[in-house]
């Protein structure tokens, strides 16, 4: 017995795996656009409260929190 490696998918297999990441790679831009859409709703309301003084306590971190959802929806 030999013991190698296997490199990728077999022949009868590449069908599945490539429609597979396909699917993978669909569902990860439509995180990334859902998460962006998020962070600019929460950014929005953050600066909506921060008009208020009483909101700005709540306001600022959520404005905070909605500005890194997006950078992280960039990156």
């Amino acid at each position: 017995m030999t013991n190698e490696l296997r490199r990728g998918p077999s022949c009868l297999l590449w069908p599945f795996v490539a429609l597979w990441r396909l699917l993978a790679g669909v569902v990860g831009v439509a995180g990334r656009l859902v998460l962006l859409a998020v962070g600019f709703l929460l950014v929005v309301a953050g600066v909506l409260l921060t008009i208020t003084v009483v909101g700005s306590i709540v306001g600022i971190p959520l404005a905070v929190v909605g500005l890194l959802l997006i950078v992280r929806s960039i990156f």
